[in-house]
């Protein structure tokens, strides 16, 4: 439509609905809930990159997906991009497009898009409560098994696939690397260990250590007030003790002057120092793993 083009060329980032109500492209604006923004937040460039949002199909459901990576390059090796709960809004495309300016392939699928519009609701609480709550790890589990099988027809290296998340993402990136035989290796950025099972949450990743099928780099906070130090040396316990080869080589690094979403740069939890000692961790992890 003519009016969808003129409104698109005065408002950068913006789209319709089939309903014809604008909303905001994946991954081109910070999260409602998550605002204001700290100053601090960083922005990467797109110059060199082709980024933007993509569909990947999950049976007959077309899941959108934010991806990022070096223009004009094939058989990359590759990052899947797990959100917080608030999806796939400016922070998590900005990650993206930092491995993206790395060398790989990054991908950030909307975990969320059959429950609602994570990016638009107004409070963590109501978010949580829409959304969050009504999120089913099998089908988390299986938009990211359609994730993999995207990236292997589109540009990534099949042998090459790590995994990252944050926060709600953390805990799936657990998750994930107990479940596929695809990722090579992960790393969880304070995602959560231990909880009461549901039907929705059927397990937690303390509960699956001896499964996993590639080591995990986890980060934590010791101030993190929602993830306590006892689950953390739990879960150190567990990975230490199992018989599984891949949770003896996971390690977890506890960071005793942050909280939690230590990373997040557009927050006001965000830890400078300690944000850019777990990337470097995180870059080395996979380059030592066998991602890069």
């Amino acid at each position: 439509m003519q009016l969808e083009a003129e409104v698109e060329s005065l408002v950068p980032g913006r789209s319709f609905d089939r309903r014809g109500f604008m909303k905001t492209a994946l991954g081109s604006a910070f999260a409602a809930a998550a605002l204001p923004v700290s100053a601090q937040a960083i922005k990467t460039d797109f110059n060199g990159l082709t980024a933007g949002e993509v569909t990947v199909p999950v049976g007959d459901f077309k899941m959108p997906a934010y991806r990022a990576q070096p223009e004009g390059k094939t058989k990359l090796p590759v990052v899947i991009v797990v959100s917080e709960i608030f999806g796939v809004h400016e922070y998590i495309a900005d990650v993206c497009r930092r491995f993206a300016k790395l060398g790989y392939l990054a991908i950030a699928p909307e975990l969320f898009v059959r429950q609602g519009d994570p990016q638009s609701i107004a409070t963590i609480s109501e978010l949580q409560e829409k959304i969050i709550s009504k999120v089913p790890d099998a089908q988390v589990t299986g938009d990211l098994e359609a994730t993999v099988a995207w990236i292997k027809q589109n540009g990534g290296d099949a042998a090459r696939i790590g995994i990252t998340g944050f926060c709600w993402g953390g805990r799936q990136t657990w998750l994930f690397a107990e479940h596929s035989p695809d990722v090579k290796a992960a790393v969880a950025w304070y995602g959560h260990l231990k909880g009461n099972p549901s039907a929705l949450q059927p397990a937690f990743p303390i509960d699956r250590v001896d499964e996993l099928k590639a080591p995990v780099l986890g980060l934590y906070g010791a101030k993190d007030t929602g993830i306590t130090q006892d689950a953390v040396n739990a879960m150190k316990q567990a990975l230490e003790h199992s018989k599984n080869p891949k949770a003896r080589a996971s390690r977890i690094i506890v960071y005793p002057n942050s909280g939690h979403a230590f990373h997040a740069d557009y927050r006001p939890s965000y830890v400078k120092a300690d944000a850019e000692d777990g990337w470097k961790k995180c870059i080395a992890w996979f380059k030592d793993h066998g991602v890069e």
